[in-house]
């Protein structure tokens, strides 16, 4: 792998939002998530569970509610008392409708997604009709005393069940008429306690099923008003529950950060008769789990701990695999770090601020694995608040560290550093061009004279920097069949000669910066772009895909690479393709031009093209097992793929110069020690 001075960096405070609520695209292959902080985020099942679209947060926009509804459209609802549906093609809120009932805790479509039914604050369930273009109100349901925290609709789109506080009710759609109301505490009045039903469904066999704050999941005849079945799972609340597609298995979460399953079982062998039994108890997670879904394929679970759990259901696997693996994401698919390399500066983003960090130093040298002292700490040189309630979509700070720019959804920020011996002055450069906006993806040109600026419709902006401060527009990239995606990630070449761009059809552009026009574009392949680089000397195009691919794209020549069709006839190693979380950055070390480095949030990566590929009979080991070995078992172990898990969770790295990394961490017990603190549960022998 070569010897390195690593810059191991543990002071970005980032504290991930929690999981507030999910939403499984019916008949289709994505998930809806959105978190405490307003943030949505979209994850696509066939792309290995990426996430392809996150439309930042808001101050003033929680989100109780997501639901799917005519096919791709998404909604989403909040205690604001607002319907919101959001554009996944350019990332932003489409339209947002007053829900005219006060704050809104739930939101369900029917089967057919036409109607939106919500659960309000006064007492209400409306019904919402899905129309091109936005949603219409079209009437009140009966109405009564008490907050509507959960809905659900009978599969034949004929009543609605309502869960509120001490009761459940069912609507018929039809009348709008309370048909059924039962009381869920019944049996423990004594107790004077309310009863919260947090979360609700309805069943096409006619069955409701409820769980609630005293720690039951219930199952209801909702025609006689009778309880079928109580199980009693947890000391603390039930707070989330969904049904699968065939209605054989539910899956719950709790406040005490277990999840459980629940099974429809014949009572006995080969008979008819069957009852819902609790089968497989799972605890992934440490805080509330506010949110759970059911895929045909999976259990998924997000709690206030950050984390999204997807727990493959092993009886629905053909085989062992990919496929069947836990996983659990808690950093963002993208980077929230930019590095300005000559400078020795990291800008850190955050939800509404960014701060600029200045690398510490040494003059020690020493042996592998060996601590040096710093004889110059690390400092916090500057940060930038961002004004108002929206959250920011990106950010970046020169290579230079002269120029730092970020981005909400409506306002677009270059400001301009200086340094003076140890100390920093800042100004915003006035009258940025308005046509920027909205900007997804920020990326400053390796001599930081120009600033690329994706934005919507799949367009790049050219920006030209000038002195003292300030910048001029020079030229916006269309690509030349259209796009209605917007571009999020970028690469420019060392030599400012090309531009690379991606949108959310995961068409990748090249472009000619000498000449402003369209290069050609890489051939289209299934899978979502997780990173790519331009090579600074060969100006090939590396490209990692969420299925873990790697392609190399000669742009002189315009097609892929001998080394790049060799890699796809021979095969990457199984393990390699076997891991569940993508690659974020690419980047390269001069000194060694056959050298690709590259991470994802587990490992980092020196991938040597001069070195034969490791067959699946191969070990693909991290470096530290290596060194344990003998020379000559070193020496039958040796192939492309230099692997150190040494930095975990590695939210970014990249080469200073050619002796020197930087490497940023973010463990999660720091995050975890700036949390509420959970639930206390009682442990057997303590």
């Amino acid at each position: 792998m070569g010897e390195f001075e690593v810059h191991r960096v543990r002071f970005f405070g980032l504290v991930p939002a929690g999981v507030r609520c999910l939403a499984c695209q019916p008949r289709g292959g994505r998930l809806a998530l959105a978190r405490t902080d307003g943030a949505v985020e979209v994850y696509n099942f066939a792309a290995n569970y990426f996430q392809e679209k996150v439309i930042p947060g808001h101050e003033t926009r929680s989100v109780e509610a997501l639901c799917w509804a005519a096919g791709d459209r998404l909604f989403g609802a909040g205690l604001s008392g607002e319907i919101t549906e959001y554009d996944l093609a350019l990332l932003c809120v489409a339209r947002s409708v007053d829900g005219c009932g006060g704050p809104i805790w739930s939101m369900a479509a029917n089967s057919s997604g036409t109607q939106l039914a919500i659960g309000c604050e006064d007492g209400s369930v409306k019904l919402f009709q899905v129309v091109p273009g936005g949603i219409q109100f079209e009437r009140n349901l009966d109405r009564r005393k008490g907050r509507i925290l959960c809905l659900s609709w009978h599969p034949s789109d004929t009543h609605i069940a309502a869960g509120s506080i001490d009761f459940l009710r069912v609507f018929d759609v039809c009348s709008g008429q309370t048909v059924q109301r039962i009381m869920v505490n019944y049996h423990v009045l004594k107790v004077r306690r309310e009863c919260i039903v947090w979360s609700i469904a309805f069943l096409s066999s006619g069955t409701v099923i409820t769980s609630d704050s005293f720690g039951r999941v219930q199952f209801w005849d909702w025609q006689r008003g009778t309880l079928m079945e109580s199980h009693t799972v947890s000391t603390s609340a039930v707070l989330s529950l969904a049904v699968s597609e065939k209605e054989d298995s539910i899956i719950v979460g709790t406040s005490t950060g277990a999840t459980y399953q629940f099974q429809l079982l014949p009572v006995k062998m080969g008979s008819l008769e069957k009852r819902w039994v609790r089968t497989k108890p799972f605890q992934h997670h440490t805080h509330d789990v506010r949110a759970v879904a059911h895929s045909s394929t999976a259990l998924i679970s997000g709690g206030l701990d950050a984390q999204l759990v997807i727990r493959p259901l092993m009886e629905k696997m053909q085989k062992k695999g990919y496929d069947a693996a836990l996983r659990k994401f808690t950093f963002p698919h993208r980077r929230l770090v930019s590095c300005a390399r000559k400078a020795r500066l990291l800008l850190f983003q955050f939800s509404q601020h960014l701060e600029l960090w200045r690398l510490g130093s040494t003059d020690e040298t020493g042996k592998d694995g060996e601590v040096l002292p710093l004889c110059r700490m690390p400092e916090h040189l500057v940060q930038l608040k961002s004004k108002g309630p929206e959250h920011i979509y990106c950010s970046c700070v020169s290579p230079c560290g002269s120029w730092v720019a970020y981005s909400t959804a409506s306002r677009f920020h270059l400001y301009r550093v200086q340094y003076e011996g140890d100390g920093v002055s800042i100004k915003k450069v006035p009258k940025v061009p308005k046509l920027l906006l909205p900007a997804y993806q920020l990326q400053f040109s390796s001599d930081s004279g120009s600033l690329f600026v994706a934005s919507a419709r799949g367009s790049v902006h050219v920006l030209q920097l000038l002195e003292p401060g300030g910048c001029k527009h020079l030229h916006t990239f269309r690509p030349p069949s259209g796009s209605p995606e917007a571009v999020y990630l970028l690469a420019s070449s060392a030599d400012g000669h090309w531009l690379a761009a991606v949108g959310g059809d995961w068409a990748i552009h090249i472009y000619d910066l000498k000449c402003f026009k369209h290069h050609c574009t890489v051939p289209t392949y299934s899978c979502a772009v997780t990173a790519l680089a331009i090579h600074p000397i060969t100006n090939n195009l590396v490209i990692a895909y969420s299925d873990q691919q790697l392609f190399e794209f000669s742009i002189p020549e315009k097609q892929y690479t001998a080394w790049s069709r060799m890699v796809q006839n021979c095969g990457l190693h199984r393990v390699w393709l076997e891991r569940d979380s993508p690659i974020t950055h690419i980047t390269f070390n001069p000194k060694n031009p056959s050298h690709i480095l590259l991470h994802d949030i587990y490992m980092f990566c020196v991938l040597d093209k001069s070195l034969p590929l490791p067959d699946n009979s191969a070990l693909l080991m991290n470096q530290s097992t290596l060194k344990q070995l003998p020379e000559t078992a070193r020496q039958r172990q040796l192939h492309a793929f230099k692997i150190c898990k040494k930095f975990q969770p590695l939210l970014f790295a990249d080469l200073l110069d050619e002796n020197c990394l930087v490497m940023v961490e973010r463990p999660i017990m720091d995050i975890k020690t700036q949390l509420p603190l959970p639930i206390q549960q009682k442990k057997f022998g303590t």
